[in-house]
């Protein structure tokens, strides 16, 4: 009896990019902010809001990576969909008007 072939998929091949446990591009983000904040003001209360901004952020990233590191992208693809799609009767139909209730 021949068992299947197994192919191994490394896990580093299959995580989602992350960075100090939150989402890499947010807080990347989130030290350009804190970057931008602190040599914009050059004062010691401004330094210390940068860093307190820094801290808060990747806490908050780093939390909301550990639940669902994709949350993100999700979000992304929600904000795009519409709120209603009108029925066709095939792909190059006339576009039915929605109801101005629903608008």
């Amino acid at each position: 009896m021949e068992r299947p072939r197994e192919i191994v998929i490394h896990h580093s091949a299959n995580r989602p990019h992350q960075l100090l446990g939150g989402d890499r591009e947010l807080v990347l983000f989130a030290a350009l902010l804190s970057a931008m904040l602190i040599f914009a003001l050059v004062t010691w209360w401004g330094i210390a809001v940068g860093i307190a901004l820094w801290i808060a952020a990747v806490a908050v990233l780093s939390r909301m990576g550990r639940s669902d590191p994709l949350l993100r992208q999700v979000y992304v693809r929600h904000v795009k969909y519409r709120p209603f799609y009108p029925a066709k009767a095939r792909i190059h139909g006339a576009p039915v008007s929605t109801p101005k209730a629903w608008r």
